[in-house]
Order: structure tokens, then C-alpha cells, then sequence
């Protein structure tokens, strides 16, 4: 199933706290908003996408666990980002710097907070373009290391601040976390079926 679009001029604005409403409303459903106050409604994942997202999540939450760098988030969390726009990557990681920087109200709904770090996957019902953007706009709003990965394509792209997007052509590699997430390390094989 593709994305629904609610668009803004159709709705009104809500605030953030309506919008916070509005998604507990609908929880079995995936929902983000836009710079633009546009909503998206997705469906659940079919169980492939699943099963790829849980790996992906599970090596994430596993070298948390190790570290205990920070926090790691799983597809069910909102952040609202600096320019409005609230958004729910595949996998996400915040430091405990920054995390314990929010107040428990915070904690609570979609925190004001870009992640450190972020994974999103492409699914065959996504656009490459759009995951793209959506990958941009999370750098442009602090995030400092970005994963978007396609099993459609078999590739990988790494986004950095201030530099351009990397390419990995081929899942017969690995993702590294870098000076973000140290000793982090995807094998992507895991993702091919």
C-alpha cells in the first residue's frame, strides 16, 4: 500500500499536541508530518520489511546494550525536528547527553530532538527520491550520521554532514558507525534473502 498525503490546506494546522492526539488515535498506523504541516499515513510493513527492520533495529539495540553509549529507538518513535516536521525513522540513536538533556514531558510524546543517528529502509512501495529527501532533511536538521539502505536495489547510501552522499553498491559489505556509534558495525548480508 502506498502513503496517503493529508495535505495541510485541507486540514488546518494542528499543534503538536493535536497531532500527538491525532497518531494515538490511529496507532495501527505509521504517521509523520512535514515541515509543511502535510500528514502521511502508512500502513503496517509486509513481513519481509519487518523482519529486515527488527534485524537492522535488533544489531542496533545490541550494540547499545554493549556500549551503553546512549539510547536506541525502534520505527514506533517520533521526533520532532527542528523544523517542525516530525518523523519516525526505521532505527534511531540518541546520546545520553543529548537524551538526558529532554524532560520527562518530552520523553513522553514526540521529543523535540534530532537523533545522533538514523536508519530508514526502503521498501518496495517507497519512492527512491522521497526516502532520499526524507534522508536530507534529516541532516539538515543535526543529524550526524545517516543509513539509507535499499534490499529493493541492493544498495546502500551513507549520509554525512557537509559531505556527499556515499554509495555502496552491492550488500557483499558493511555499514560502520564511525567516531558516532564506535564499534558499530551492519553486515548487510543479513538483509538479502
Amino acid at each position: 500500500m502506498e502513503t496517503i498525503v493529508l495535505k495541510r490546506k485541507y486540514l488546518g494546522g494542528m499543534t503538536d499536541a493535536e497531532f500527538f492526539s491525532f497518531c494515538q488515535e490511529y496507532e495501527n498506523l505509521k504517521i509523520e508530518r512535514d515541515s509543511q504541516g502535510n500528514i502521511f499515513l502508512m500502513a503496517p510493513t509486509g513481513i519481509d520489511t519487518s523482519d529486515m527492520n527488527f534485524s537492522v533495529g535488533g544489531e542496533l539495540y545490541v550494540w547499545n546494550k554493549r556500549t551503553k553509549a546512549g539510547k536506541a529507538f525502534d520505527s514506533n518513535a517520533g521526533f520532532t525536528l527542528p523544523n517542525g516536521a516530525v518523523r519516525s525513522p526505521d532505527a534511531a540513536w540518541l546520546s545520553w547527553e543529548r537524551y538526558n538533556r529532554l524532560s520527562k514531558k518530552e520523553k513522553e510524546v514526540f521529543a523535540p530532538v534530532c537523533p545522533d543517528f538514523v536508519i530508514e529502509l526502503r521498501s518496495k512501495t517507497d519512492r527512491l527520491k522521497a526516502s532520499q529527501e526524507k534522508m536530507e532533511e534529516w541532516m539538515a536538521n543535526g543529524c550526524r550520521l545517516a543509513w539509507l539502505i535499499d534490499p529493493v536495489e541492493q544498495k546502500a547510501y551513507v549520509y554525512r554532514p557537509g559531505r556527499e552522499v556515499e554509495t555502496l553498491v552491492s550488500f557483499d559489505a558493511s555499514l560502520r558507525g564511525e567516531e558516532i556509534l564506535p564499534g558499530f558495525e551492519l553486515d548487510l548480508k543479513i538483509l538479502l534473502r
